[in-house]
């Protein structure tokens, strides 16, 4: 069944339509939770969707969880990104937790519980490298404690559990991480920066020092590089994509109503905005296509490690992002000048406000600058292959 027509996203369409877009505007406002929207997220059995179904999950495929994000996002930005970091780490457990019993028994709760996972993979004074960590993992007869600066926790007090980052071990070098999965119990946050920001308001992204105390069987085996480049990395950089899609796909979804509705006022001629919408049309289009083809690679390397980890495909997911970002930016400036006044207005049915706020998100979360940085250096030793289907 294709992604596109599925039952899931169905759930997520109405999710989405009769739950999500009535809150849109006082989470965004109020920079709050959508509370709502999750309620009804877990009631639809959405959040463990990609939990196989051995465990009592949906099973579902990355691409059905990418079309069940880039739905929400049509109506609620903040819910739309809020899912795609939830299933990013709900990927992370399903791919590389299931030779381990704690997290099996994760994986039963995700479905059963529906639980909500957070990230904490930042921190202060590493410069927003993830894959860097000062803080360590303290072990100590089948225990561990950590303590970490964390600058940013999205929505941190409302999830139900935390995947985090550290070294492995105090004498570990910066870059020998590992992933730790801990549950609400297990950690106590202290709140340290606000969330009060241009756009993404509803993610509620504050900072947070994050102490935690649970058994080492709830580190992941697999060290947090391999699960980055096999997993995070490629998850992050499509679901985000795939939601962003959704931003500017409502956004140019309002400008062509209302080049209709102008249209309709002077029959017979062309309203100014229509080559723009023609041109909005066609940057939406091309980057429906870079996330439909960077799927289609993802799912042709799932199970290929060399594939996973090679230069070439980590070339290929950061090109994603970053022209995914960008091009989010253009369509919904597009769609803005489009609609003129009434797209400017907060309080016009064809307003993109909200959308350009959040759209300028895009390029910061993981800074295009530093994905940028590491394509050169990947570039520079990666053997050219100019052919047309690489």
């Amino acid at each position: 069944m294709s992604p596109g027509s599925s039952p899931l996203l169905q759930r997520a369409r109405d999710v989405g339509a009769q739950v999500a877009a009535r809150h849109a505007d006082a989470v965004d406002r109020d920079a709050r939770f959508p509370a709502e929207a999750f309620a009804a997220l877990k009631a639809a059995r959405l959040l463990g969707a990609m939990v196989p179904r051995d465990y009592g999950g949906e099973g579902a495929s990355l691409a059905a969880v990418a079309a069940i994000g880039h739905e929400l996002a049509q109506h609620c930005p903040s819910t739309g990104m809020i899912y795609a970091m939830h299933q990013i780490q709900v990927a992370c457990i399903v791919r590389h937790g299931q030779e381990t019993a704690w997290h099996r028994t994760l994986l039963g709760r995700l479905a059963e519980e529906q639980l909500l996972l957070a990230s904490a993979t930042t921190e202060a004074g590493i410069g927003g490298d993830v894959r860097s960590s000062s803080c360590a993992v303290e072990a100590s007869g089948g225990r561990f404690r950590l303590e970490k600066h964390a600058t940013v926790i999205s929505y941190g007090t409302q999830a139900d559990g935390i995947l985090v980052t550290a070294r492995r071990t105090p004498d570990a070098p910066a870059s020998d991480q590992v992933i730790v999965a801990f549950l609400k119990a297990d950690c106590r946050l202290e709140e340290t920066v606000s969330w009060d920001t241009l756009g993404m308001r509803g993610t509620c992204s504050q900072g947070y020092r994050l102490f935690a105390e649970a058994g080492t069987e709830q580190i992941l085996p697999l060290p947090y590089a391999d699960i980055s480049a096999r997993t995070m990395l490629p998850t992050t950089h499509i679901l985000w994509s795939s939601m962003w899609l959704g931003i500017a796909t409502d956004a140019v979804a309002r400008a062509r109503a209302f080049v209709r509705s102008e249209a309709r006022k002077k029959p017979g001629s062309t309203p100014p905005g229509a080559l723009r919408l023609a041109e909005a049309t066609t940057l939406l289009n091309q980057m429906r296509a870079s996330i439909v083809s960077a799927i289609r690679q993802y799912e042709e390397a799932e199970g290929e490690p060399d594939r996973l980890t090679s230069m070439a495909f980590a070339i290929a997911m950061n090109t994603l992002k970053v022209g995914a970002a960008q091009t989010l930016v253009r369509i919904v400036e597009q769609a803005l000048l489009v609609c003129g006044l009434n797209g400017y207005r907060n309080d016009s049915e064809y307003s993109v406000a909200r959308h350009l706020r959040d759209a300028h998100s895009a390029p910061l979360m993981i800074s295009n600058d530093r994905i940028l940085g590491n394509t050169a250096n990947l570039l520079l030793m990666q053997k050219d292959n100019m052919g047309l289907f690489g």
